[in-house]
C-alpha cells in the first residue's frame, strides 16, 4: 500500500540520499504518528591531536554521519554551533582573537563574520529565536556574566539579567516568549526561566547537583539538560516548569544535549575517563532508549541538530 497518499520525491543520482531520508520520514510519521527527523543535518565540533593541544574546527553531516563538510579550518579553537531556524546559518563561537567572541556562518557560501559586539568582552553561549530576528548570548565584563540580546537588524543590544551571579546558556522557547537558561546565583548552578524581554526569573529545577546546558524542546513540551550528580553527568528532560525530572543517560561525561527536529531524540557529547577519553555524539529517545553512537570520523562534540531540510 502507498505510504504517502501518491507522494512522489524527485531528485538526481546525487541527492539519492536526501529522497531516501524523505521516504523514511513519511514511514516513520505513518508508523509512529510524530514527525521524522532522517532529513536532517547536525553541525559539531571536529577534535583531532593530543589532549593537550587539540585542534577544533566545525564541521557539518547528516544525522546518520554521512556526507561531513568542513565549515572553519583549525586555526583556532570554536565551539558551541547552533543553527538558524532556517537552517541556513550557524552562530559559534571563536578564540579567532585570543578570546571568545561570537560569530555567524552562511553554511552554503561558507561565509563568516563577526556579530559586532564589543571586540573588547567575552561573548559565547549563543542561539537564535525562532523568527531568526535575535540572538541570546552570554557576555562576561567587569567580573560579571550576564545574559543579553542582539537585534540583529539593527544591532540594538538588551541585557536582561543584572545579577552578580554567572548566567549562561540561554536558550528561547518555541513561541519565542520565554528563556531558560542556567545560573548559579542559589549557591550551585540551577535553570530559571524568565520572559524573553527580561524579568524575574523562576527556577526550574529543585533536585540534587548541578544543572546546565538546557534547551527548549521544538515542540514546547520539555527542556532538556545536563546534570552532575555525585560524580556521574547525566542527559536529562523535564516538563517546563520543572516537574516530571526524568535522567535517560548516566556516563563518566555526558553534556550539552539538542533536540531532532521532531523533539523526541537527543544528541549529546560522551567522553570517556582516562587520558585515553575522546569525546564522541552519542544519540537517545526521550524515553532512555535507543542509545547509540553517532558515526565520525574523529573525535567530536558540541553537537546541534538542524530542524527539517526544505
Amino acid at each position: 500500500a502507498p505510504l504517502g497518499d501518491g507522494l512522489q520525491f524527485a531528485g538526481d543520482t546525487n541527492s539519492w540520499r536526501r529522497v531516501a531520508h524523505k521516504v523514511a520520514d513519511q514511514v516513520y510519521s505513518r508508523i509512529t504518528g510524530e514527525g521524522g527527523y532522517f532529513d536532517s543535518r547536525v553541525v559539531y565540533v571536529e577534535e583531532t591531536g593530543p589532549k593537550n593541544d587539540r585542534a577544533k574546527r566545525l564541521a557539518i553531516m547528516d544525522y546518520d554521519g554521512a556526507n561531513v563538510q568542513y565549515l572553519t579550518d583549525a586555526a583556532s579553537i570554536v565551539l558551541a554551533p547552533r543553527f538558524s531556524p532556517t537552517g541556513d546559518r550557524v552562530l559559534y563561537t571563536s578564540y579567532e582573537s585570543g578570546f571568545p567572541q561570537i560569530y555567524e556562518l552562511s553554511v552554503g557560501a561558507v561565509s563568516k563574520r563577526a556579530l559586532g559586539l564589543d571586540a573588547e568582552t567575552m561573548t559565547f553561549a549563543p542561539r537564535y529565536s525562532p523568527n531568526g530576528q535575535t540572538v541570546v548570548y552570554s557576555q562576561a565584563e567587569g567580573g560579571n556574566t550576564d545574559i543579553y540580546t542582539l537585534n540583529m537588524a539593527s544591532g540594538e543590544r538588551r541585557r536582561l539579567t543584572q545579577a552578580p551571579s554567572i548566567e549562561t546558556a540561554p536558550s528561547f522557547s518555541p513561541d519565542g516568549s520565554q528563556i531558560v537558561f542556567e545560573s548559579d546565583r542559589s549557591g550551585n548552578q540551577q535553570l530559571y526561566v524568565m520572559p524573553a524581554g527580561g524579568g524575574e526569573p523562576k527556577r526550574i529545577s529543585f533536585g540534587q547537583g548541578r544543572y546546565g546546558t538546557p534547551v527548549w524542546s521544538p515542540r514546547g513540551d520539555y527542556i532538556a539538560f545536563t546534570k552532575q550528580n555525585a560524580g556521574r553527568f547525566h542527559i536529562g528532560v523535564m516538563r517546563t516548569d520543572g516537574s516530571q525530572e526524568r535522567l535517560l543517560t548516566a556516563s563518566f561525561l555526558d553534556e550539552g544535549p539538542t533536540w531532532a527536529p521532531n523533539g523526541r531524540v537527543l544528541m549529546f557529547t560522551r567522553e570517556s575517563a582516562g587520558a585515553e577519553g575522546q569525546p564522541a555524539l552519542f544519540s537517545v529517545d526521550i524515553s532512555g532508549r535507543n542509545l547509540r553512537r553517532v558515526p565520525t570520523a574523529t573525535a567530536a562534540s558540541d553537537p546541534a541538530w538542524s530542524p527539517l531540510q526544505p
